[in-house]
């Protein structure tokens, strides 16, 4: 791919793949800019369902305005292939920062801060992420956080969740509704591990999950295969003695409300997290 054009992006290099797609750099020449573009594989363009959530992906990104979540620029197809072009943010994921450790509690509680207000934003336009994790969050060169991949992210409203499987823990889960992955393991709220019907309060538990982790530099769950992890996930409560002892009681406190096991009893709004958080 690289050195090839697609309508007016030459590309430059490779970022990434999923399972959506591969995501590469590219130089927007009618612009005179750098972007990310992902691409859908060829043998799903042919698939409907595939298609349509690639599809979906872009026109709920470009629903969302707002500076903690990486700006989509146009859904695009040449030559048969399917493609988002998007914000390219400079940095690096959550994921690989908390490879190197733990992040202090006054900078953690800045990232919580961030991360939940762009969770807020597309709750209030009626989006629900369902694929919340350190992978998904680009930390910039400037030290801002931006919230990428929605490609699991549906209107809200009751949402078919995921069955699951005995693959490696690190794998997402399909999902026993429309096929599609709906989610991974280690980040997966209960309900979502049961296939219940999802809202909002789905995000909120990976929102914990992710909290304690850059708290921790450890996932709130774990284990050899995601079926350990969904059951760890079902029957077993974080281990609280690894949070840093100097955590205000109240972001404790908060911590554990999200991380609730009955949405019944779990924040109901990420918006109050962040006001706790400013607090």
């Amino acid at each position: 791919m690289i050195g090839k054009t697609l309508a007016h992006y030459k590309i430059l290099s490779k970022l990434g793949e999923g399972e959506m797609g591969e995501v590469w750099k590219a130089r927007d020449t009618s612009l005179d800019r750098d972007v990310a573009i992902k691409i859908l594989p060829e043998d799903y363009a042919d698939e409907t369902k595939r298609l349509m959530r690639f599809k979906r992906e872009a026109k709920l990104l470009a629903s969302l305005d707002h500076p903690g979540i990486a700006t989509v620029h146009g859904l695009h197809e040449a030559n048969g292939v399917h493609y988002i072009a998007m914000e390219l943010v400079p940095g690096e994921t959550l994921a690989a920062r908390l490879a190197r450790g733990a992040v202090p509690v006054g900078e953690a509680m800045v990232m919580a801060r961030r991360i939940a207000e762009a969770l807020e934003a597309a709750h209030e336009r009626g989006v629900i992420h369902r694929d919340l994790k350190p992978a998904n969050i680009m930390v910039r060169d400037d030290g801002t956080l931006k919230v990428l991949d929605f490609g699991l992210a549906k209107s809200s409203g009751p949402q078919p969740a995921a069955s699951h499987d005995s693959t490696p823990a690190t794998a997402a889960l399909e999902g026993t509704v429309d096929g599609t992955i709906l989610g991974t393991a280690a980040y997966m709220s209960p309900e979502q591990a049961c296939g219940q019907p999802l809202d909002k309060r789905t995000d909120i538990w990976s929102f914990g999950c992710v909290l304690y982790e850059i708290l921790t530099a450890r996932p709130c769950f774990d284990g050899l295969t995601s079926s350990h992890i969904l059951a760890r996930i079902l029957q077993d409560d974080p281990d609280w003695s690894a949070l840093p002892e100097e955590i205000p009681g109240e972001f404790r406190r908060l911590l554990s409300r999200c991380l609730r096991k009955d949405p019944l009893e779990r924040l109901r709004d990420i918006g109050d997290a962040r006001i706790t958080i400013e607090d």
